[in-house]
Formats: C-alpha cells, structure tokens, sequence
C-alpha cells in the first residue's frame, strides 16, 4: 500500500478536483497536512469535498482546503488564480494538474470542430497556462512538485480516440519541456498516468466495461499522492499508476 509523505505546512494546488482521481487526491493530501487549493467548475462538488476534509482535521488536525469555483477555460481566471496565490502563500509547493475532459469517441472525419477545440482548450492550452501562472511560485518553494495528468492513449493512440490522445502526448510534451527547463532546480516536473480508473469519464469512453475490474479513484490517488514528497528527485519522467513507478520516455525506434 503507498504511504502519503509528511505534507504540513505545504501548499498544494489540484485542479479538478470535485469528483474522480481530483477529489480524492485533494482529500489525500489534506489528510497528509497540506492546505489544499482545490480548483473545479462545480460548486457543489467542492462543498462535499470541504466538507470532507473538515471532518477529518476535526479527528486529525491535519488539512485544509481553499475552495476555488474556476472553468479552466478561463485563463484569465487562470492568471489571476496565480496572482491570488502568491499574495496569500508567496508560494506553492505541488501542483496536480489533473483537469480535463474526454471530448468523443469518434473518427476524427466525424468529431466536430467545437469538441476537438474544447479538448485542446481544457486539456492543453489551460494546462500551458497554469503552468505559466504557478512556475514562480513553485519556484519559491523549497521543494517544489508538479504533476500533470497524462493518460496511455498519449503513447499508444487508438482508432476513434484522436483528440484526447493528441491533448495528452501534448501535454507530456510540456512535462518534458518544463522538466529539462528546471533540471537544475528544486522543483521536479513530472507526467502521470494514472490508468484505467472506475471514473465517470472511464464509463464515458467505455460504457461496456465493468468498473469492478479497475481501481477506483481513491486507489489511484494514493499512489499518486505517495510520489509528493520533498526526497523525490525524478524529473522529465512518466509515473505509470499501474506499475507503481517512474519511466523514462524514449525516442522513437
């Protein structure tokens, strides 16, 4: 079972954070005594998430959550999010870009302009922008830890997936980018893949499956929260969910 590292006195930001692997990252890291900013479009997702946190620092004493309501397809909303941060905390010490959306299952002929655009928005152009208001900030963090959700469709790119797998190879693009920027600091960037997950959006993309054959959401979140701590040095890597372990990308063969 992965252990969650000592996190108090950490700022940590999660985006999507009202359902799925979001929520309960943002619980999981509260539970481990970070101050959670959790970022979601839906209101009443957050409150359930606050609700929970409250109850365990009521038990534990550990955690606490910031509610931000925030459509990532805000980037101004996405600056000033940055802005706000700093003047509170003067700095943040992990971020988990997790925000995202499927789009269709679909042949790229079919998929309809508006959908390809909104997959590129939330998936890629919103994590560019997130990255670009919180790499100061992490900067000033004495450890600081990005994570951004990549997905095995980004490698392995199957029929009728185009559009989500073309936003997630772009997004570990950006990882790598970012990592070898920073290679030489404090903070580490990494991609994730979290797998296949009992999420709605799973249910979404493969409405035959049976959920009780994946991990659940929770499950996922505790191996991802495992790899937070400060002693982490990988960077510029893939952390695969499912092996429990970083990657190396390689070039093509």
């Amino acid at each position: 079972m992965s252990t969650a590292p000592d996190l108090t006195g950490q700022v940590a930001l999660v985006t999507g954070a009202s359902r799925g692997i979001g929520y309960h990252l943002a619980k999981q890291l509260a539970a481990a005594g970070a101050h959670v900013i959790a970022v979601a479009r839906t209101v009443g997702g957050l409150e359930e998430l606050d609700d929970d946190i409250k109850q365990e620092r009521a038990q534990t004493g550990k955690g606490e959550a910031t509610l931000v309501p925030l459509d990532l397809g805000d980037m101004a909303g996405i600056d000033r999010l940055g802005g706000a941060i700093f003047e509170r905390w003067k700095k943040l010490d992990i971020l988990i870009a997790n925000a995202g959306v499927l789009g269709v299952i679909a042949p790229l002929g079919h998929v309809e302009a508006k959908v390809f655009e909104q997959v590129m928005t939330l998936n890629v152009n919103a994590t560019w922008r997130l990255i670009r208001s919180v790499d100061p900030l992490l900067r000033q963090s004495e450890a600081g830890r990005a994570l951004l959700l990549s997905s095995g469709a980004a490698a392995n790119p199957r029929a009728f997936w185009g559009p989500y797998a073309a936003s997630k190879a772009a997004v570990e693009a950006l990882a790598r980018s970012w990592a070898d920027e920073t290679k030489n600091m404090a903070l580490r960037v990494n991609a994730v893949d979290p797998g296949a997950t009992r999420t709605a959006m799973r249910a979404q993309a493969v409405p035959g499956e049976d959920p009780s054959t994946l991990p659940t959401a929770s499950e996922v979140a505790a191996r991802i929260v495992a790899i937070t701590g400060q002693d982490r040095t990988e960077t510029g890597q893939l952390f695969h969910v499912r092996d429990n372990r970083f990657k190396a990308f390689r070039r093509p063969e």
